[in-house]
């Protein structure tokens, strides 16, 4: 539904920017029923991108109204204007006209979809639930303080909150939550903490993540526990290897009892090789890290 000559108005944040934007839409004329049923059929028919920007253009001043009930979350207008109409091209790139209603009536739903998918984008960087409820609540909790007379009272007290939650059926605690995060937006981290101080808010930010050279000797340690575990167990025999391996190195170790009965020997022979197993190999890995030190001067 593109074509170069049949360009769209485009809103600017510019000063005075919006008010142009309002008055030139004003140009586009209001269809009448028939009208925008020729145009519908046109564009259903035979793709008549010329239809389309009719039916488009002469509903702009519908997005715009919808867009400005929107302003009060502090995004910019003319970008809410702007995602209103992608809404409202894509109304009229579905639009049935044989169903019998305007277009106006069927494309206020995909507007409205398209703000609140806006906002709720472009509100945090840490979104907000999914959940239909979670959005339901986003967008009614303003009206609502508003209809009790608490929309300017500051933050929420507990019998505030809870009358809310009855009202739009949900508990105080989100009640709650959400007018927290509503009430404060996010920042950057690239802002100065002082005005005349030259350090940014991300400069005072902790990293708990370990530094490569506290990495890299994890690593290099982990390295050569491994080489010295794998000499150390070569001083065992065969049955010490088996029953230390089975006992310790297992993640679910056999029994004294299951390695006697394999063995045919009591589980207190097989606890005596066990330990006599075990102090084997701690020291032939002590006797390992030891050499591996360098030689002092």
């Amino acid at each position: 539904m593109t074509n170069a000559s049949m360009t769209l108005p485009v809103p600017s944040g510019a000063d005075g920017g919006l008010a142009k934007y309002l008055r030139d839409i004003r140009r586009f004329p209001v269809l009448t029923a028939d009208e925008e049923f020729v145009l519908a059929k046109r564009w259903q028919e035979h793709q008549d991108v010329a239809a389309a920007h009719q039916l488009v253009t002469s509903h702009l001043r519908l997005v715009a109204k919808m867009a400005l009930g929107f302003r009060h979350y502090g995004l910019p207008v003319a970008d809410l204007i702007s995602e209103g109409n992608l809404g409202l091209m894509r109304a009229v790139k579905k639009f049935d006209p044989d169903r019998g209603f305007r277009l106006a009536t069927y494309a206020m739903w995909w507007i409205k979809a398209s703000l609140h998918e806006y906002v709720l984008n472009s509100w945090s960087m840490v979104r907000f639930g999914t959940l239909a409820a979670h959005k339901r609540l986003f967008f009614n909790l303003r009206r609502t303080k508003a209809k009790l007379d608490i929309l300017d009272s500051g933050p929420l007290n507990d019998e505030d909150a809870a009358r809310i939650a009855k009202e739009l059926d949900t508990t105080a605690a989100t009640v709650q939550e959400m007018d927290q995060r509503l009430s404060g937006r996010d920042a950057s981290l690239n802002v100065p903490v002082a005005a005349d101080v030259d350090i940014e808010r991300q400069d005072l930010l902790v990293d708990d993540r370990p530094d490569q050279e506290a990495v890299l000797g994890e690593r290099e340690e982990s390295r050569l526990g491994g080489k010295w575990l794998a000499e150390g167990l070569k001083v065992l025999d065969e049955r010490e290897l088996d029953i230390l391996t089975e006992r310790r190195l297992r993640e679910n170790p056999l029994t004294l009892e299951e390695l006697g009965t394999r063995y045919h020997i009591s589980r207190e022979r097989i606890r005596q090789i066990e330990n006599r197993a075990f102090n084997k190999l701690q020291a032939a890995v002590k006797r390992a890290a030891r050499e591996a030190q360098p030689a002092t001067a």
